[in-house]
């Protein structure tokens, strides 16, 4: 008998083929015993690639969860699908890592959260750009105090033409949103968690859907077709923190500007400032100069866990393996998570109502 974690995985489309699966391979203590996915060609080919020799394949995502004793789940569906698929998981009893975003609603999200603490059961949620090198060395300077109190900051997600083309990215009701709930997502995790601030007071949000509609759009996967494009392509948030802190989040699929670049931050502080422009940059002054100091952030310079792979995704998946094993709480908490998606659905609802969001 195998003593290593089984696995089942929910939705063998893109994110799982390019990024889950191939991580939780490399990962010696688990093994992918059982796929699931509504079209039940993705699950028999996910299953040959990357399942155990005995390895089962559904289309019933309820069937696998009790056909099978798996210890853990990861849910890779569409964001209309996260919350109930996460919360019949831990119901039967199973860890889950959930992508990203938490749930399609706050009311979702609570509900997952809720799951999480009846059953005892871990919930990640799937934001790896925290493994990345660059964002493990600033948080760390954060945690020391490098910064001082970062009372400003920025989250960047935008894109110049890559509006995704396939799947259901452009479906409203399938995803709840655009670039906001999709990228923008990214860089608000990764500025709430590198701040360390997790309690938004108020919040001003604006959509747009200024370029769907538009013809020969140079985008990177070719011309989206306009009649399934259902969501904004820009959207932008100014959140004021309960400190007094203020955050800035822009995100867009598709904008005319040459300022681009997704899933990072900028935190101004009361010691130093740190962006992510041209690589990892921490500004301040000293002995009143100005200076800017570049970590060198090469492979082996960074020594996140045990193993010595650069790549975010896969130190995800070990690092969720491993605070299974050891019984501690994840990197990604899903408390943290929560607030993200509050954050989102506020600015989705001051753009809606035209007004700012009080939040509790």
């Amino acid at each position: 008998m195998s003593d290593k974690l089984k696995a089942g995985i929910i939705g063998c489309g893109g994110i799982a083929n390019g990024k889950h699966m191939p991580s939780i391979k490399k990962v010696e203590q688990i093994e992918m015993v059982a796929f699931c996915d509504i079209i039940e060609e993705r699950a028999v080919e996910a299953s040959k690639k990357f399942g155990t020799e005995n390895a089962k394949h559904y289309t019933d995502y309820k069937k696998m969860l009790s056909d099978n004793n798996l210890d853990v789940v990861y849910v890779c569906t569409p964001n209309r699908e996260h919350s109930f698929i996460t919360i019949d998981a831990l119901e039967a009893g199973c860890h889950v890592m959930c992508e990203k975003p938490m749930a399609k609603t706050v009311k979702e999200a609570e509900e997952m959260l809720e799951a999480a603490k009846r059953t005892g059961k871990k919930l990640t949620i799937g934001y790896q750009n925290r493994f990345r090198a660059d964002s493990q060395y600033l948080k760390k300077s954060c945690e020391r105090g490098d910064l001082g109190d970062v009372y400003f900051a920025k989250a960047h997600a935008i894109r110049r033409r890559a509006v995704p083309t396939w799947g259901v990215f452009l479906n409203e009701e399938e995803q709840g949103g655009g670039p906001l709930i999709d990228i923008g997502t990214h860089a608000l995790d990764l500025t709430l968690w590198c701040m360390d601030n997790y309690k938004p007071k108020r919040v001003v949000g604006t959509t747009y859907k200024k370029l769907g509609d538009q013809k020969d759009t140079g985008n990177a996967w070719g011309d989206w077709k306009q009649d399934e494009f259902t969501v904004e392509d820009s959207a932008f948030g100014f959140v004021t923190m309960e400190n007094g802190a203020t955050i800035i989040l822009e995100s867009s699929w598709a904008l005319n500007t040459l300022e681009t670049g997704e899933a990072k931050t900028t935190l101004c502080g009361t010691k130093a400032g740190a962006d992510m422009k041209d690589g990892l940059r921490i500004n301040g002054a000293d002995l009143g100069k100005l200076y800017v100091k570049k970590p060198g952030l090469s492979a082996d310079g960074v020594d996140f866990y045990e193993g010595d792979s650069n790549n975010p995704a896969e130190v995800e998946a070990k690092s969720f393996v491993d605070c299974i094993i050891n019984d501690t709480e994840p990197v990604v908490k899903p408390e943290q998570a929560l607030v993200v998606t509050k954050i989102l659905e506020a600015i989705y609802k001051s753009a809606e109502l035209g007004k700012e969001i009080i939040l509790d």
